[in-house]
């Protein structure tokens, strides 16, 4: 049926719905006999409530949607079009006919009648249609429970409804006061506890997660009693992407261990971080990395003017110059391929392009790989390439230099540690120097998904079949998705005057195993199939990670999960000294960068990578040796 036979036969309809109401309102006022006295009025009335009903469909747009997809956005419409007539007929009958008036119960009667008929009319046929199009697939999808009786899990049962693929068997929901009630026929059977039972009295093998706003404790137990009941479990987009339109409550998806983390979504102050960026020129160091990379998406989203994105690695590069020119085409990208320790290069960059704010995320971060053998080039990436990029900045009177710090400069126990400690201070030292530019320092712990990152590397090994290694049993990490950490990164950047370390609120630790046997769980696997081993803590590792020293203290900022570290004040003779030491022509061994590091840190205690790597092989052969 073509559009215009379909309106038309919607609009016949509707007037025939005048006819039934303004002929029914009598015959229900006087008890379904003739009133032969009112006959003269009926005929009279009944051509102008036609052409007024026909004017009032057409002013509120009643013919616009489908009859198959009627909502209350058209029953609106139709309770709008009988509120016209009503006052139409009233007006009508008091001003303009003669006597004997229209009963005032049939004025009362018609506009009820003529919303039943046109509101009913339309719900009766979507259910038809419904019924018609849907009401074979009720029953033949895969058995499904749902976690979570709220916004989401209405939402998800809804959509689920006309799905040939799932067949919604229950909803669980910690919350009593929802035991019985049914969301679209689907009814809340018990609490989350009760999901083995759910699952198997009716034999489904999937258990979908419609909870965007639990906490991680309430996730992880979900997780945990669908996994051990041998459920595949998944989840639902979070809020914030249901509600943008980004995405459908039934785009589900296998459950990340990102989700079990529980880190809530971060809200940043946009008109600030906007100001800063606005139409100006932004150079980032490590653009190709974990953070360096979204730092890029991050900024792009604020329209600067440019942004020069500078990387040693070459693929690095062009990925994310690739990415940047897809997603923001408008946007002038300059990749720049360079070393941040080559001062010719890096003056070259600045006095070329004048950035005006430059986020430092070029660094070595792997523990162990900087600890042995590679200590002094720790060194001279981690601080060398810092100073570089800083005296560049403050020569070509940059406005911000935001160096991006770790957790690991904390009481460190590793060279990498240590170093980023020393950068820290560098930037103290050249922020209290004077000059126009703001030097600030931004720390925070692992993130997710990271280059080097335990997520990643555990999910190899349990893809290879195991076993998954952890170095050990309460080695624990602060960790938060690297969205969350560019975002608070340019939070703190906007909020800065200069020579503050900035501490994100990096919430809970977890526990390195934890994470371990979550992962196992979550990949269908049990700790039986995919075991797990601890190596010994690797050179350089400490069990706990810190992110305010024992010296340190900190003051809140206007964002919850922002703080400013006030450090130990950086000795009045660091810079000259630490310039002399850089500025040796030869290699120096671990040991001697040791030393000197401890001579400037008195919080760095080194854990001894020799006694680490002999400890590191013990465990390993003692694994083996069992294993065998």
């Amino acid at each position: 049926m073509n559009t215009r036979v379909r309106h038309a036969c919607i609009f016949l309809f509707d007037l025939l719905a005048v006819v039934i109401a303004w002929i029914g309102g009598f015959l229900l006022r006087f008890n379904f006999e003739w009133p032969w006295e009112y006959q003269h009025q009926i005929v009279l009335l009944l051509p102008p409530l036609l052409v007024l009903h026909a004017l009032a469909c057409k002013w509120v747009g009643l013919y616009r949607g489908m009859w198959m997809f009627a909502s209350i956005s058209d029953l609106e419409k139709v309770l709008k079009t009988a509120a016209v007539a009503g006052i139409c007929l009233l007006v009508i009958s008091t001003f303009l006919l003669p006597h004997p008036k229209v009963p005032r119960s049939v004025l009362l009667l018609y506009p009820v009648i003529l919303l039943l008929v046109m509101g009913g009319g339309r719900a009766l046929w979507r259910m038809i249609r419904e019924r018609r199009m849907y009401g074979g697939i009720s029953h033949t999808g895969k058995p499904v429970v749902i976690v979570g009786a709220g916004t989401g899990g209405a939402m998800l049962v809804k959509a689920l409804q006309h799905s040939p693929d799932w067949q919604v068997v229950g909803i669980l929901d910690d919350d009593r006061s929802k035991l019985g009630a049914e969301l679209f026929d689907a009814r809340v059977l018990g609490e989350i506890r009760d999901l083995p039972d759910v699952l198997a009295s009716n034999n489904a093998k999937h258990v979908i997660l419609a909870m965007p706003s639990a906490s991680s404790s309430v996730l992880q137990r979900a997780a945990r009693l669908a996994t051990e009941s041998g459920a595949l479990v998944l989840t639902v987009p979070g809020l914030s992407e249901l509600m943008s339109g980004r995405v459908a409550i039934n785009a589900m998806r296998p459950v990340k261990i990102e989700d079990l983390l529980g880190r809530q979504p971060v809200s940043i102050d946009t008109e600030h971080v906007c100001a800063m960026l606005h139409e100006k020129t932004i150079l980032i160091t490590g653009a190709g990395g974990s953070i360096g990379s979204e730092l890029c998406r991050q900024v792009a989203t604020f329209s600067p003017k440019r942004l020069l994105l500078y990387e040693a690695n070459e693929f690095a590069l062009y990925m994310i110059e690739q990415w940047l020119s897809q997603h923001q085409p408008k946007l002038k990208i300059v990749p720049l391929l360079g070393d941040v320790k080559d001062a010719v290069r890096l003056n070259e960059i600045f006095g070329q392009w004048r950035p005006e704010i430059v986020f430092h995320a070029a660094a070595y971060k792997h523990v162990p790989l900087v600890e042995v053998g590679n200590a002094w080039q720790g060194v001279r990436n981690n601080i060398v390439g810092t100073l570089r990029v800083a005296q560049c900045a403050q020569r070509y009177k940059a406005e911000r230099f935001v160096l991006i710090s770790t957790d690991k400069a904390v009481n460190p126990t590793n060279v990498m540690g240590a170093t980023k400690r020393m950068a820290e201070m560098l930037c103290e030292s050249l922020s209290a120097s004077g000059g126009s530019t703001v030097f600030q320092m931004v720390r925070f712990g692992n993130v997710l998904g990271s280059t080097g990152s335990v997520i990643p590397k555990f999910q190899a090994q349990i893809a290879a079949g195991g076993p998954v290694t952890v170095t050990h049993p309460e080695i624990n990490r602060y960790f938060m998705s690297i969205p969350e950490a560019a975002q608070l990164v340019l939070q703190a950047a906007s909020m800065g005057n200069g020579g503050e370390i900035f501490v994100l609120d990096m919430g809970e630790p977890v526990k390195i195993v934890d994470l371990a046997r979550n992962m196992i769980r979550l990949a269908g696997y049990s700790e039986e199939e995919i075991r797990i081993e601890f190596t010994g803590l690797r050179p350089g590792e400490k069990l706990y990670e810190e992110l305010l020293a024992d010296a340190e203290e900190t003051v809140p900022t206007p964002h919850e999960k922002l703080r400013i570290a006030r450090s130990r004040p950086v000795p009045l003779n660091f810079f000259s000294e630490l310039l002399a030491w850089l500025a040796q022509p030869t290699c120096i061994d671990d040991e001697e960068v040791r030393k000197t590091l401890c001579a400037w840190i008195p919080e760095y205690t080194p854990s001894g990578a020799k006694a680490s790597v002999d400890s590191s092989s013990a465990e390993t052969s003692k694994a083996a040796k069992a294993d065998a």
